[in-house]
């Protein structure tokens, strides 16, 4: 999410293991009447054996420990716009430099699945890491910021406490406690927890990157889950580094496997001052944000999928609304290819949220409230179509993990008449570019590639 501030221009800116059960035959063992004096091995069973792994372990001897886990994801990418005369691709922050390769995100986890402790509580943690281009976009501020300068960057994305409760139902309540992602929205910041390369409007512009918290799901339901959380702020922590001194936090609800288990539905909220006192002083403290966030997916079938995010932004100091539509469908043609779509139409007010940050350390010095390079634009309706695939080659025969690549096309165009596209002009602010006297779309492609292991 992009938190603008006036500036002196007057505008601102469960891998379920093998999901197939060990079904072990079970063998009788027969009394001394009936046990035979010699047993000879078949040779088919003389084959299974040697299959079979031999487990010297004792279970009592298992702990904690031992279901530590380690995962690395790295994804690099490349988009193609002739038609630019910026060099950028506007209104795009992870995949902001046109006809450039990039090397997105290396992101590491180390983490430990929600394990019972005894009488229902359950205790694990996530910790994560995240280099490249798209570190610019996910720093939170007090917590390494600013280490390195450049494209490259470094920042840690998850460090999170997880907890399960077993109080007041049967589902009980689950607690993340520490930094962690935002929730709402459909597009998360992990290149495989979204369908495309490139980002829709409302991932990019309007909800929360990375909060700092407490978040407590309370699973009312087997079907139904209350959502509340307080945390410092969007890309931010507590102390010198908090943009203002006033609480955030999340309220909302969850349903899952609805309509015969086809249909999930999330309506979340995100409440609280998000502007810096860094930047406006004391009147940070006061000027509220709201987003609302309502998000639903509808499982056609075995294969296709569709789904549908809303998503609404006020902020009382920058006096912008904000608010967009995004359809999705997917198809799978095998395990090897899906067929990705998205389309959405998507509205800023006054120009006040969407554009362009024009340094690596813009967004950073956003954050902290002092000034950086941008460019805006006036109010502008973007309409956004981008058709994709995600191909899982099968004849690589990797040493370990899974690599896809994800071919996409993309078309935005202004709805309402303005000329924001592929090129700016100088104000009287050297820091500051105006983007209307440029085209009303932008036809681009892109490609990315994905290995997780």
């Amino acid at each position: 999410m992009r938190l603008r501030h006036r500036l002196s221009a007057g505008m601102c800116f469960a891998l379920q293991l093998a999901a197939l059960p060990a079904f072990a035959q079970e063998k009788t063992t027969p009394d001394d009447a009936e046990r035979p004096l010699a047993v000879e091995e078949t040779a088919a069973e003389k084959k299974q054996a040697q299959k079979d792994e031999v487990n010297l372990k004792s279970p009592s001897s298992h702990s904690w420990f031992d279901d530590v886990e380690g995962h690395i994801v790295v994804e690099a990418g490349v988009n193609g716009n002739p038609w630019t005369k910026t060099g950028r691709n506007w209104a795009q922050s992870y995949v902001d430099r046109a006809n450039t390769a990039t090397l997105n995100q290396i992101t590491g986890t180390i983490s430990h699945p929600v394990t019972e402790l005894g009488d229902g509580y359950g205790l694990g943690f996530v910790f994560e890491v995240l280099y490249g281009s798209d570190a610019r976009f996910n720093p939170t501020i007090g917590m390494g910021d600013g280490n390195l300068t450049g494209i490259y960057q470094w920042t840690p994305t998850q460090a999170h406490i997880d907890a399960h409760l077993p109080w007041l139902t049967k589902g009980g309540i689950d607690l993340q406690i520490g930094q962690q992602y935002g929730i709402q929205g459909f597009e998360g910041t992990d290149a495989l927890e979204r369908p495309f390369y490139s980002y829709n409007y409302s991932s990019d512009y309007i909800v929360p990157f990375e909060t700092v918290g407490v978040l407590a799901t309370w699973h009312m339901t087997d079907h139904a889950a209350l959502v509340l959380g307080v945390n410092a702020g969007n890309s931010t922590t507590f102390g010198h580094a908090k943009n203002n001194s006033r609480p955030k936090g999340y309220f909302g609800f969850q349903f899952t496997e609805l309509a015969d288990g086809k249909l999930d539905v999330a309506a979340i909220g995100y409440f609280g001052p998000q502007q810096s006192v860094y930047a406006i002083g004391r009147e940070a403290n006061h000027d509220m944000e709201y987003i609302g966030d309502l998000l639903a997916s509808y499982k056609i079938n075995d294969k296709t999928t569709v789904t549908l995010n809303a998503t609404y932004f006020h902020d009382d100091y920058l006096r912008d609304d904000v608010y967009g539509v995004t359809a999705y469908f997917a198809h799978d043609f095998s395990d090897e290819l899906t067929f990705n779509a998205r389309g959405e139409i998507f509205r800023d007010n006054n120009g006040g949220v969407v554009g362009n940050n024009t340094s690596p350390m813009s967004y950073v010095n956003e954050l902290r409230g002092q000034n950086y390079p941008y460019d805006y634009a006036p109010g502008t309706t973007y309409g956004e179509l981008t058709v994709g695939v995600t191909y899982r080659p099968g004849f690589l025969k990797l040493p370990k993990g899974s690599f896809s690549i994800r071919p996409e096309v993309r078309l935005d165009k202004s709805l309402n008449g303005t000329r924001p596209f592929n090129r700016v002009s100088p104000t009287d602010d050297p820091n500051v570019n105006y983007a209307n006297n440029g085209m009303n779309n932008m036809f681009w492609f892109s490609c990315d590639a994905i290995w997780a292991f």
